[in-house]
């Protein structure tokens, strides 16, 4: 199969949000209102946040295997002199989130002026400090609620944000860009067309980059996945010589675990906004040790398939090792669903990551590529543990390339895997998983 040129992964950044004010908007809190004072009480401070070593892991600043060495709980071990940059991106507080969701603001929805939230208005809060409001802006359209609107520009603020990081430390021309993939978890719309997009173009256009186009990519929690994957076609084709794929936060999961936190007496932990930004470009002229995306061999999930969890790993691992002519243990690290045990585990959700890496090694059982008494070393060795916000779409794999760019640069890894899962039951239209993946390697 001919796949054109090599595309490889110029750079990443991750940047995360911290909005305790913010969680209240969530949607778990907001249907549950009357337990705001229980959740304000359990909520962090911005110096915890930075200080909490999946929050330093997630910004470069810790290794993601150093995770297993720290005793847990790791929120009461708060690392010391940790600081809100690091080298894949940073950490800013609400105050320069809500400047920011001013900026991102083309309609004149926030106002920080202090003044009282006027009808059908949503409050902004600095703790128990009134700072402004945020307004609807249709008085029939659902899509054109305070609330509504309020997590479609918090998305885009924090896609913005990544981006214009990843632009500043990688001094890629913004004008050099010829398209941009969103693929946060919003749909962009009004009543006509809830999903209508498109916010890739928004983000483009505050980012200065003036040369681009853009559309939104939606595949639940598999969309950066496919939106890279997509991306790189791009390059591999000749379209484009630069894409950019982003992804902002996803404000209707602030708090969405809040319940298991205040069971166990743990902080809420669900207070940061996550993004992501990724450029692709032509390998031939990449920089040295820049791993290159085998778009001959991409996983991806087959509806004939069904929707056993055995019959996606095979679709979305197995598949595309079978195409490689590669074993299970021939890539060195696996990265997918990333998401934090500390708020999974309160919920009733366990460890995610742990539990996908032995069910992956489980496959590698089945074919005989490994023993039983094998897997939980395997996990170990070809694993990751979870450090990434409960984001979703963020959560699966993404915060792990940054790692694997740094590790291909250093000559310290030589292949990478990255798949994710859709849960695309959740929209009521299919019974069915996705699932998509893709291999690095120099």
């Amino acid at each position: 199969m001919s796949v054109g040129r090599p595309v490889a992964v110029l750079g990443a950044s991750l940047t995360l949000e911290h909005v305790p004010d913010l969680v209240r908007y969530g949607s778990k809190p907001w249907r549950e209102r009357d337990r705001w004072p229980e959740i304000a009480a359990r909520l962090r401070s911005f110096g915890d946040a930075v200080a909490y070593p999946p929050n330093q892991a997630f910004i470069g600043n810790l290794e993601p295997d150093a995770l297993w060495e720290r005793d847990r709980p790791w929120w009461r071990e708060p690392l010391p002199d940790a600081g809100p940059s690091g080298p894949f991106g940073e950490i800013v507080d609400e105050p320069t989130f809500y400047a920011m969701l001013a900026e991102a603001d083309r309609f004149d929805l926030v106002r920080l002026d202090g003044v009282e939230p006027r009808p059908r208005e949503l409050p902004l809060w600095a703790g128990d400090e009134l700072v402004g409001a945020f307004r609807p802006d249709h008085d029939e359209d659902e899509a054109l609620t305070a609330n509504v609107l309020l997590e479609n520009l918090a998305c885009k603020a924090g896609a913005v944000h990544a981006l214009r990081v990843l632009l500043a430390r990688s001094g890629e021309d913004p004008l050099g860009i010829g398209f941009v993939l969103s693929s946060g978890e919003e749909a962009i719309g009004d009543r006509y067309q809830r999903g209508g997009g498109n916010l890739a173009k928004a983000v483009a256009e505050d980012c200065g980059l003036e040369n681009a186009s853009g559309l939104d990519v939606k595949a639940f929690c598999a969309g950066p996945i496919l939106a890279l994957i997509q991306g790189a076609t791009l390059v591999a084709s000749g379209v484009h010589d630069r894409v950019a794929v982003v992804a902002g936060g996803a404000l209707a999961k602030l708090g969405m675990k809040f319940r298991g936190a205040l069971e166990r007496d743990t902080p809420v932990l669900e207070d940061v906004l996550a993004a992501m930004a990724v450029l692709l470009g032509p390998a031939e002229n990449a920089p040295a040790g820049s791993p290159v995306m085998r778009l001959d061999a991409v996983g991806r999930h087959r509806v004939g398939s069904g929707s056993s969890q055995q019959a996606l790993l095979e679709d979305i691992v197995g598949a595309p090792l079978q195409a490689m002519g590669r074993r299970f243990s021939e890539i060195d690290r696996f990265a997918t669903e990333l998401h934090n045990p500390e708020v999974t585990e309160p919920a009733g959700g366990g460890d995610v990551p742990e539990r996908n890496y032995r069910m992956l090694a489980g496959l590698a059982v089945l074919r005989g590529e490994l023993g039983r008494e094998d897997i939980a070393a395997w996990a170990r060795t070809h694993g990751l543990p979870g450090y990434s916000p409960t984001q979703g779409h963020i959560a699966s794999a993404v915060p792990w390339l940054p790692h694997a760019l740094a590790a291909f640069r250093e000559g310290t890894l030589r292949t990478t895997m990255l798949f994710a899962k859709g849960s695309l039951f959740l929209g009521r239209m299919t019974r069915l998983w996705d699932g998509a993946s893709f291999t690095l390697e120099v």
